[in-house]
């Protein structure tokens, strides 16, 4: 059983109707996870957890000038509390059942300053942190704790930046484009499964490679 979460009761929906026409079963919860209280109704109605993915994020770009109290509180409550309150409301039944894997999707821009995006790779910087963490909190139990720093990607929420975005953003890896989707799922995939078996604490990049400084 998959527990999709989101704020859009139909795009859940459209979730759940897709992993059910694949012989899947999966159910919806709606939360809003820059809200706390709805975190943890979240982690209530899920019930027991055999594999926590942490990919809700929210991304505004602006110099830190431009950074006002709600953009800031936006990032922090929704990137890196709300993982926070999942892991530490589901992390423990996984421990106690003697098995689990959790992967936080992050960003290379935890670890690469991005312009304009200073508040965002710091809140994902946190998470990649807190990742290492929670692998050596839980690991004795046999949970796997683990984090995605993914690139570039082409996504709705990418797509309002239009194609000249994704033509900038691909020039910045060694692979020269951006990301589809999939190619981050299957990593996370990768995490997730007993593949990984021997693999916690880890930030994996999945990023396209980054180029080299030039010397002049």
């Amino acid at each position: 059983m998959v527990v999709v979460h989101g704020r859009d009761a139909q795009r859940g929906a459209e979730t759940v109707g897709e992993i059910e026409s694949d012989g899947g079963k999966a159910r919806f919860v709606a939360a809003d996870l820059s809200d706390a209280d709805q975190v943890r109704a979240l982690a209530s109605e899920a019930g027991e957890v055999d594999i926590l993915v942490n990919n809700a994020g929210v991304y505004r770009f602006g110099p830190t000038v431009d950074i006002d109290d709600a953009s800031f509180s936006a990032h922090i409550d929704t990137n890196l509390r709300a993982p926070f309150i999942l892991v530490q409301q589901l992390a423990p039944g996984m421990a106690a059942r003697g098995h689990g894997s959790i992967v936080n999707v992050s960003t290379f821009a935890a670890s690469v300053p991005a312009r304009g995006g200073g508040i965002y790779g710091a809140s994902k910087a946190g998470l990649e942190l807190m990742t290492l963490v929670w692998a050596d909190e839980f690991g004795p139990e046999g949970v796997r704790v683990n984090a995605v720093s993914a690139g570039p990607t082409r996504t709705p929420g990418t797509a309002v930046y239009g194609e000249a975005w994704e033509v900038s953003a691909g020039t910045v890896t060694t692979l020269g484009r951006v990301a589809d989707t999939d190619e981050i799922a299957n990593a996370i995939v990768f995490l997730s499964s007993p593949l990984a078996s021997y693999v916690s604490g880890a930030v994996l990049q999945v990023h396209g490679g980054l180029l080299a400084i030039a010397p002049r």
